[in-house]
């Protein structure tokens, strides 16, 4: 049995592996002894803990946990939940082994094993691990310190290359909610002037940033480059599939800008998929 995967027999063992869970992925198995078709796919979901280590993959029993199953709004078995830092991404329902491993590399992130950030707001997380870094882009970015090197704490800088100006294109996984941000950056030449836009088509240039109407502008201070909470307009950013952030200037006139850390802080968009209650497998009332 690999390391990342627990069965919970008790309710008050699931808060307590959200809660050390921290930012990993938890994917959990409602799962019924009665129930055909969770046991056949029971071998599988053992099987996803091995291949996707950095995750944690918790099996429980509804009739043993009756009340988790009862606040997290299981109804039948087998039921996927999807969580990180205690917040309910995604849920599946139904013996469907392909649609099980879909969803955890949907959520997962690239699997490089890096620390995800607790936002420090409640029902929202660091959506960095929904971030596809493969469909990112930022403009006039320094080749020594690429906008990677910003997306986590661990040391490292994006920074801009022939002025102070950067444009930054990030895509999302999936439709998220943009609830806030937080930015580090030296006083001197970190970012003042931000615009937001969301949902372009492809990465706009430096005239069209500049004189386009953004859904947000932000003027910082110094003291919010400490990492600051930055609210976002989170009724105009609910269903958001790329960001484009404008650095237009920094605090001090500097001739190159400096971001040391960035973090956009969100929710996914909770949509219902039909296809997620239809019976994948084992005859009518063969589920729990």
């Amino acid at each position: 049995m690999a390391a990342n995967f627990k069965v919970l027999s008790e309710d008050s063992q699931f808060q307590v592996e959200l809660t050390q869970a921290g930012g990993k992925l938890v994917v959990t198995d409602f799962t019924s002894a009665r129930c055909g078709p969770c046991q056949r796919i029971a071998p599988v979901f053992e099987e996803m803990a091995r291949r996707f280590p950095n995750a944690i993959f918790l099996k429980i029993d509804v009739n043993q946990c009756p009340t988790t199953s009862a606040s997290q709004g299981v109804t039948a078995a087998p039921t996927f939940i999807f969580f990180r830092n205690k917040t309910k991404l995604d849920s599946l329902q139904g013996a469907d082994p392909e649609g099980l491993e879909a969803r955890i590399r949907q959520h997962y992130g690239d699997g490089e094993g890096e620390e995800v950030e607790d936002s420090g707001v409640p029902g929202h997380i660091d959506l960095m691990p929904m971030i596809n870094k493969a469909g990112c882009e930022c403009l006039n970015e320094s080749d020594d310190h690429p906008f990677t090197q910003a997306l986590s704490s661990s040391g490292g800088y994006m920074e801009s290359d022939t002025d102070e100006q950067l444009i930054l294109y990030l895509s999302f996984s999936q439709a998220v909610k943009l609830h806030s941000m937080r930015i580090k950056g030296p006083s001197e030449n970190g970012p003042k002037t931000l615009k937001l836009f969301i949902n372009q088509p492809h990465t706009i240039d430096f005239d069209t940033a500049e004189s386009a109407n953004p859904v947000q502008e932000l003027t910082l201070a110094p003291k919010d480059l400490d990492g600051e909470l930055i609210p976002l307009k989170f009724v105009k950013l609910q269903n958001v599939m790329n960001l484009t952030i404008f650095f237009k200037d920094n605090q001090t006139g500097e001739e190159t800008t400096q971001v040391s850390y960035l973090q956009i802080i969100g929710s996914p968009v909770q949509t219902t998929k039909m296809s997620d209650f239809k019976r994948v497998t084992g005859k009518k009332g063969e589920s729990h």
